[in-house]
Formats: C-alpha cells, structure tokens, sequence
C-alpha cells in the first residue's frame, strides 16, 4: 500500500489523542521524525550501570520466582506437534514437580496453529496471564518474515483468536518501516488490533513485534516502538527469536524509556517483552532491575512485562533449587550481590 503525504489513516484513538484529529501520514511521519535522537553512547553507559546493580540475598527467591511468572514459555519450530505443546504445557503449569510451591509461567507461545491444543491442554489452568491463569499467545501475520498480504495477516490473526488466544504477537514490516512507508506499518498495526477483537467485545492483546535486529539503529527502535504504540499495542516486543542480535538490555532499557514517557503524557501502561537469547538468570535479574529504575516496580507484572524464552525457565529452576537446597553442580550460580 503507498500513501500520498496528505492521506487520512485509519483512525487510532492514541494517535488522535496525541497529533490531533487530522491523523495523515504526513502528520505521522512529521511526530516520528521529529523525536529526539537516541544519546548511543549514553544509552548504553545506562544499560552496563544497571547490569552492576546488586540484589539482596534475601531478594534471590522473590527474583527468581519473579522471572517465572513473568515468561512466556515458547517453542516456534517448524517441527512443532501437539505433543510437544503438551509437553510445554504441562511444564508451563508445574514447572518443578519436586517444590509445587514453584509459581507458574505467564503464557505459553505457539504458533496459531497449535493455538487449539495449548488451550485444551491448559485446560482449568488456562486464563489471561497470573497470578494462576496461564494465557496462550499466539505469533501471527506471517511471523516471522511479516512477509504476506495483509489480507493473509488478518486471517491469520483471526484464526488464532478464534482458536482460544488469548495474546497475539505480530510482527511490522521492516521493509516498509525501513523504507520510510509509516503510514503503511501503522494502518496494518490498527487493522490487525481490530482483528484481535473477539464477538462478545473483548479482545485479546496485541504484542507487536520490531525485530529490533534489523533495524538497524537505536533511532529506528525508538521511532518503531512510538509509531507500535500510536496504532494501538498492548505490549512492544524487542524481536522474533530467530534474527540475531534479539533482545539486548540497551534496546530493551530504550523501549522501556519509551513505555515510560508514553505513561507520564497519557496515563496508560504499555508492556515491554524482551525476547531471545535471555537464557540466564542472572541475565534475567538484569532485566528486572532495568524494568525497576526505568518504568518502576508496577511494571514488574504478566500484565506489563514478559520474557520471551524457551530455556530460561530451566535455569532459573536450577538456581531455585540451589537457594533452598544449598546443592547444585550445574551452571555457574547467580552471582548478583
């Protein structure tokens, strides 16, 4: 789709509400052009100071148990079965069968597909993400290239949430985002939040995708995760999983300081999810201590913050154990002090 400058988007209550009733493209690309520049050197001095913070021993459990109920447990593969949804189900719900004092993750991620057999899996256990309810999210529109019509992303989208999801995780077109085409990445983001919405009214929540990786600079992050937001997202998700560099802590501080402003202009809470490549805990603790000095403490929930992994939980599980246990012979124990 290419717009002329003066074209009319789709409406967007948040965009209204911050550029005013005549919403065009030019409008749009006037606000995210005319953001201030990300300081990289300062961006990242901020992200390696807050990896130095320490933690109390006594905050060792209330971390790590912080970490689980936070992720969104996942597996996005091509050999995905119903099997192996089950599996993760099942480890979604009692991730440590030796402590049932052990909380239970947020969600579980699969491809929309499969959206029926996590739901049936979860059975009681299903709900929209902690403190006991464990959502289902779904990745869609042609995840994870974006490369489709929009007519296939709809589809898509409307597949899953009529499947049971109860999250959709989308992904932009970084070709058109690249390209300077805004208006486009932003009708498509609207278009598929009303695909989100579900008979009786409700709808289920969109997470919508950067793919942090390919954009290349921190400015384009920042442009990306303002103009996610402006269309409607919930949650803005650092990356796929499957493009490198995923989620890293100065991206995921820059996102975060985003959520922040848009907070303190508006009032509304928007979610932050780094996902891929977190597999440690006390990378993991990093994270929480960044969302805690960024955003603040109430962002320390499902409803607002996620990591996206498929390994994290086992680590995590091993420095519990150690905790309470006094043994373990894995990995290097989390050393925050």
């Amino acid at each position: 789709m290419t717009m002329e400058q003066s074209t009319a988007l789709a409406p967007a209550s948040r965009a209204v509400q911050l550029l005013g009733t005549d919403l065009s493209e030019k409008n749009l690309k006037l606000h995210l052009e005319g953001l201030s520049g990300v300081d990289a050197v300062g961006l990242e001095a901020r992200a390696a100071a807050l990896a130095t913070r320490s933690i109390k021993t006594s905050s060792k459990v209330w971390a790590l148990d912080t970490i689980i109920r936070l992720i969104d447990l996942t597996t996005l593969e091509g050999a995905d079965t119903p099997g192996k949804v089950q599996s993760l189900v099942a480890k979604a719900i009692n991730p440590d069968p030796s402590d049932p004092t052990t909380p239970r993750v947020a969600a579980v991620c699969v491809y929309g597909d499969l959206v029926a057999d996590a739901v049936e899996a979860l059975g009681a256990a299903h709900g929209s993400g902690g403190p006991d309810g464990i959502a289902v999210a779904a990745v869609a529109t042609a995840f994870p290239s974006g490369r489709a019509s929009l007519a296939v992303k709809l589809a898509d989208t409307a597949e899953a949430v009529a499947a049971g999801a109860d999250e959709i995780d989308m992904v932009i077109d970084r070709g058109a985002f690249l390209a300077g085409n805004y208006g486009k990445v932003f009708e498509q983001i609207v278009k598929i939040k009303d695909a989100c919405r579900r008979p009786d009214g409700t709808s289920a929540h969109l997470k919508v995708i950067l793919e942090t990786g390919e954009l290349n600079t921190y400015d384009n992050v920042k442009k990306a995760s303002w103009l996610s937001i402006l269309a409607g997202a919930d949650f803005i998700k650092t990356s796929t999983g499957k493009v490198q560099p995923a989620a890293t802590l100065p991206v995921t501080l820059l996102m975060l300081q985003v959520v922040r402003d848009w907070y303190r202009l508006t009032g509304e809470k928007i979610g932050v999810k780094p996902a891929g490549g977190i597999r440690s805990s006390k990378d993991a603790v990093r994270y929480l201590v960044t969302v805690a000095e960024t955003a603040g403490e109430d962002w320390l929930d499902p409803h607002l913050f996620r990591f996206g992994a498929s390994s994290l939980l086992n680590d995590v599980l091993l420095q519990r154990q150690k905790l309470q246990t006094g043994h373990y012979s894995g990995a290097d124990y989390l050393t925050i002090d």
